[in-house]
């Protein structure tokens, strides 16, 4: 659920590049592991209609007591010797390493290990070889944390023997794109040549950049629109206290979260805040809307990605599209369309936020505790959407523009969005105490940013500037790595 450019695998039932049926398994290397094969949309298939995406994304609607909490995070992997990022091969081998040592299932495209699954979680690859992690449904942000320690401690019992490190940070500080390795998933191929086409930034954003992110749960569509406009208009507070990615190619961009800024010129089409959430006609109806005109990336058919980059989702479902005349498409086609859309905010049958960089270990569980607090408490919510109501739309776009550059020092109304983090977070604290878990010890690091007003970017920044004496390469080091 990711910098979501993997379509995560999160059971034996889906395949990982599309959650497509698993149509085969086979014993390699001693050990199971999943092959990615979809099926072909016959013409016995019954269409698709516009009110089937719409169930679709409403079948997400849950009591509260079923309510859970996902976690996902990102991070860049690098030679200790060299700093180099790391080529497929020594991904490879910490993949297959963690597969044999700790009991995970392989997932597999065209032969090579492209991922892992166990118990409803997933290790996937980001284009430039980025990990990421994609966390099961969990109960408590005690459970979440739990996993996340449990996965970094695997990865890094595997690193540390290979002369390998992991980053934590939102954006590579040092490597130009032409540097970094693409992984061996096609679809990776095809959306590497039309980003171009869209914007300047879409490479940086497929293959340099890392995040933290987590998705939450919903009641009935007036919740969903409720926590759909609260994250929107709080994103940016999100952005200022994660801001971790100052630099690029070893210099300061000027950024504090230059990975936030690279999603403003990524591609018009399928990214930005959504303004059309906040009109009165908001809801899963309009939102399949929305979707149905971003342009498509691709489609899988027989063991193929078949290149549609550009070409229009309502033309696959009158079965008209360019290339595929007479095929429509299956619920997979669907699912796998919706994760590529990269706004703010992001709606499956779950709410995804996606505001915030990768950081260090210690931030990761942060996340979570900020939106579960916010959103899982309905006093929390109440207060957190009468924020949401007092902006004007042109705060919100202020805010989006103006919080990767500044962070918390960002001019808002007769303060800082210091001000605004520090309000938001005795919200969530809040929101946090009266769940009743013990849940709000997962703020403290956040709470500190907060205070000091120093986000992760600003210390860098200021090591840059001091010990490191205008270098990037000690940010390679124990102290910021996994």
């Amino acid at each position: 659920m990711q910098n979501t450019l993997d379509f995560t695998l999160k059971s034996a039932s889906s395949c990982v590049a599309t959650r497509m049926p698993l149509q085969h398994r086979k014993r390699w290397s001693g050990r199971q592991h999943v092959t990615c094969r979809c099926a072909v949309a016959s013409s016995a298939t019954a269409r698709l209609s516009k009110e089937d995406l719409v169930r679709y994304l409403s079948s997400g609607c849950k009591p509260r007591e079923k309510w859970r909490i996902g976690t996902e995070h990102e991070k860049l992997g690098y030679d200790l010797t060299t700093k180099k990022r790391l080529s497929y091969e020594q991904i490879e081998i910490i993949l297959e390493s963690v597969a044999d040592r700790y009991d995970w299932e392989r997932i597999v495209e065209d032969g090579k290990t492209i991922g892992l699954k166990q118990n409803g979680q997933s290790v996937t690859l980001e284009p430039g070889g980025q990990f990421e992690a994609s966390g099961a449904t969990l109960e408590t942000l005690h459970q979440t944390c739990a996993e996340v320690n449990s996965h970094l401690y695997q990865v890094k019992s595997i690193a540390e023997e290979i002369g390998v490190g992991f980053l934590g940070t939102g954006f590579d500080p040092k490597w130009r794109y032409e540097d970094v390795p693409c992984m061996p998933k096609e679809r990776y191929n095809i959306m590497k040549n039309y980003m171009p086409t869209k914007g300047s930034l879409g490479r940086d954003m497929m293959f340099r950049s890392c995040t933290i992110q987590v998705n939450l749960d919903f009641e009935d569509e007036a919740d969903m629109i409720e926590k759909f406009r609260i994250g929107i208009a709080l994103q940016p507070v999100a952005t200022a206290l994660f801001a971790n990615s100052p630099f690029k190619e070893g210099k300061p961009t000027g950024f504090k979260s230059w990975r936030s800024h690279v999603w403003e010129d990524t591609d018009p089409d399928r990214c930005g805040t959504l303004p059309f959430v906040f009109d009165s006609d908001f809801g899963f109806e309009r939102y399949v809307d929305y979707v149905l005109d971003v342009p498509m990336y691709f489609v899988y058919r027989e063991g193929k990605y078949i290149n549609v980059a550009g070409k229009s989702f309502r033309d696959f479902m009158n079965g008209t599209l360019e290339g595929l005349e007479g095929e429509y498409p299956t619920m997979d086609d669907w699912e796998s369309h919706l994760t590529t859309v990269f706004p703010e905010v992001r709606l499956k049958k779950f709410i995804e936020m996606r505001g915030a960089d990768g950081g260090p270990w210690r931030l990761i569980c942060g996340l979570p505790a900020l939106w579960v607090g916010l959103l899982y408490d309905e006093e929390a919510q109440r207060q957190a959407a009468a924020i949401m109501s007092s902006m004007t739309a042109e705060e919100r776009e202020y805010l989006r523009s103006e919080v990767p550059v500044h962070a918390l020092q960002t001019p808002f109304r007769d303060g800082t969005v210091q001000d605004l983090a520090l309000e938001v977070l005795s919200i969530a604290r809040g929101g946090l105490t009266r769940r009743g878990k013990q849940e709000e010890k997962f703020l403290n690091q956040l709470d500190d940013i907060a205070q000091s007003g120093q986000c992760q970017a600003d210390h860098v920044l200021a090591m840059y500037n001091g010990e490191w004496n205008h270098s990037v390469d000690p940010y390679f080091s124990e102290e910021y790595s996994f």
